[in-house]
């Protein structure tokens, strides 16, 4: 196996560790029958469907990204929607939640199965707001350069179902809510932009529980670099800066390293032109490390968002080294346009959907 196969593989193993099915079915030992459950994320028909393996037929309902909702029971209400720009598949799938849980009558249990890409997939708009204005948010909030936790801040203000608005709307008896997170720090409340946040004073039994994150998933892949017999150098969630920030930093270290492993993780973020090229943040991530280690022998790096997509594109990042950089690829970079040049040098990271959502992870192997 190459090196870079290898990292590869480490990288999906720190993944697999944070799957939405396994990581659901884990949590569920202790959680009673629920008397609907509704999931909503990019990982949300994993998590449904362990759930229903789980407990049997239910009223259900997914509220997921397009081509994430394959494999789910024909009893299961599907809605698909846009990601990372909402459209008029995100506020029927935003109105189907309200209502599902307006719905439920008193004694009932509900079960909310939360992870990321929920801030774009779901939305029910406040009096006066129209889906042209929220698109124009969530394309300005894209373009900006600010943190997930700004950004969910500003989404929350046009909704009805965020910021504990979907909860604070049951009447039931009793409310469980497991998230999978894609923020730091692993808050519920922003998690989705609050989606699955429980009301400050809830009139119902109500327990939340983070069931998988950045943190699992970096030491499952630590684990994997010392089986596969390299030295762990470093496992840190270091990537919440600008993105070419946070190369300058990993670059240094990357520059001098021993022989060994090192696993990052987070979520960088990207200020892009009026006018983007292809690719997302992971790429645009890789390549600019890809110009810190040009030149640099022995060093492979794999960097992919573990949802299994990077933007608005089919790739979840690169896999690149030390001879991945030309000169070509500064215009691509400045064009916000790495994908383009990723794809010409074979380096994109291409793993289709994961079922699960916990920001972004960074593998870097030297021999």
């Amino acid at each position: 196996m190459s090196q870079a196969e290898q990292a590869v593989e480490i990288w999906k193993r720190g993944v697999a560790a944070v799957g939405g099915y396994d990581a659901t079915r884990q949590a569920l030992d202790a959680v009673s029958k629920p008397d609907a459950i509704l999931a909503v994320g990019k990982a949300a028909a994993a998590m449904a469907c362990a759930a229903l393996d789980h407990f049997g037929k239910i009223n259900t309902l997914v509220v997921t990204k397009d081509g994430h909702g394959d494999g789910l029971p024909d009893h299961v209400q599907t809605i698909e929607a846009a990601h990372p720009v909402p459209d008029a598949r995100s506020l029927a799938g935003g109105q189907a939640l309200r209502q599902a849980v307006e719905g439920l009558g008193p004694d009932a249990h509900v079960l909310l199965l939360v992870s990321g890409g929920a801030s774009s997939l779901a939305e029910d708009l406040v009096d006066g707001k129209t889906l042209s204005d929220l698109a124009a948010l969530n394309q300005h909030l894209l373009s900006t350069g600010l943190d997930i936790g700004a950004m969910n801040a500003e989404r929350r203000k046009l909704s009805r179902i965020k910021g504990a608005g979907l909860l604070s709307r049951f009447t039931g008896a009793r409310a469980t809510v497991l998230a999978i997170s894609d923020v730091p720090g692993d808050d519920l409340r922003v998690i989705g932009s609050g989606i699955g946040a429980l009301p400050d004073a809830p009139e119902f039994q109500a327990e939340a529980r983070i069931i998988a994150s950045n943190a699992h998933a970096r030491s499952a892949a630590a684990e994997a670099a010392h089986q596969a017999g390299y030295a762990v150098l470093a496992n840190e969630e270091a990537m919440h800066d600008d993105y070419l920030s946070v190369a300058a930093t990993l670059g240094a270290q990357l520059r001098d390293m021993e022989p060994g492993a090192m696993i990052f993780g987070g979520e960088p973020t990207v200020i892009l032109p009026k006018t983007p090229g292809r690719g997302g943040r992971n790429q645009a991530l890789g390549l600019a490390l890809a110009k810190e280690i040009a030149g640099c022998p022995g060093i492979t790096l794999v960097v992919g968002g573990t949802d299994g997509t990077d933007g608005p594109t089919d790739a979840a990042g690169a896999v690149l080294d030390g001879t991945t950089w030309s000169p070509e690829a500064e215009d691509a970079l400045l064009r916000a346009d790495s994908g383009t040049y990723l794809h010409k040098k074979q380096a994109l990271l291409t793993t289709g959907p994961t079922g699960t959502n916990v920001m972004d992870l960074v593998v870097a192997l030297k021999r």
